[in-house]
């Protein structure tokens, strides 16, 4: 999602000295919208002080802040984004477990009542799942699967990530819901063939290199039943920060579909690029 596409092994530390992260204390103004402030120390680090708290606190308010100071240079890469933004959300709240479940409960909430930037997007999505069971591949947080499971849906999610996996895991039980969440690449599923009716893949594609998104497609497509659903942002520049490693356009959407197997494409554009695919059915046994 928009946050991270993050949590490698389980939460990324900022390289000591680089950058450091604090909440604001109390009754301390922060310039600007009031809710991110930074400085450069002597030494060349940088400080990074937030007013962010369990009822501000939610993904496309945190990632636009972030977002903001990469745009003048004061954090650089998807590493150190990253890290900042987990470092923020672990102390927005008295506990670092407050935190997350600040972030996931505003998140969810702006989601919902459709304020949030993301909104439209997962609307769309849920709009194309087909039948009862959907797996969404690189789920990162989860917050799409667990709306997929409150439409009812039999959910599974799968992510490189452990850190983001165990996050979807206590999160989906907090809420009551069953998620099967595993740790699982795109380009090798861990799934039966045609053992899950709808196969998600959502702004997951502009993280791979080339070679290993039409791997992906292949892989979906294998375990879908009825429909593989694709949305990729469209940017005239990839999001570095965000960990985007090409370029995507309406074309490449439909040069992907060109390249792999299947028995119909629907490609279009909504809030981003979209690319919906039919599986080929497997030929009956006489």
């Amino acid at each position: 999602m928009a946050v991270m596409e993050l949590l490698n092994a389980s939460v990324p530390r900022l390289e000591p000295g680089r950058v450091k992260v604090r909440a604001a204390r109390r009754g301390e103004l922060l310039e600007g919208d009031g809710l991110l402030s930074w400085f450069v120390s002597q030494d060349g680090s940088i400080s990074l002080v937030h007013n962010f708290t369990p009822t501000t606190l939610r993904d496309d308010t945190l990632v636009g802040a972030l977002s903001s100071l990469v745009d003048i240079g004061a954090l650089a890469g998807q590493a150190e984004f990253e890290a900042a933004a987990v470092e923020i959300i672990q102390t927005s709240g008295p506990t670092a477990s407050q935190g997350w479940k600040a972030f996931y409960d505003n998140t969810l909430r702006s989601l919902s009542d459709g304020t949030a930037t993301f909104a439209p997007i997962h609307r769309r999505a849920r709009s194309l799942v087909e039948g009862e069971s959907v797996l969404e591949v690189g789920s990162c947080f989860g917050f799409l699967a667990i709306q997929f499971a409150r439409d009812g849906r039999a959910v599974s999610a799968c992510d490189v990530s452990p850190g983001a996996i165990s996050l979807l895991d206590d999160a989906s039980r907090r809420y009551g819901l069953s998620v099967n969440c595993e740790v699982a690449d795109a380009t090798a599923l861990p799934y039966p063939s045609a053992s899950v009716d709808t196969v998600t893949l959502i702004h997951l594609l502009e993280h791979l290199e080339s070679a290993e998104v039409l791997a992906a497609v292949s892989e979906a497509l294998r375990v879908a039943r009825r429909t593989v659903v694709i949305a990729v942002p469209l940017e005239e520049t990839p999001s570095e920060h965000f960990g985007h490693r090409q370029r995507v356009t309406m074309e490449t959407l439909h040069s992907w579909a060109d390249q792999v197997a299947h028995a119909g494409a629907e490609v279009f554009a909504d809030h981003g690029g979209w690319l919906v695919l039919r599986p080929v059915s497997e030929p009956v046994q006489s």
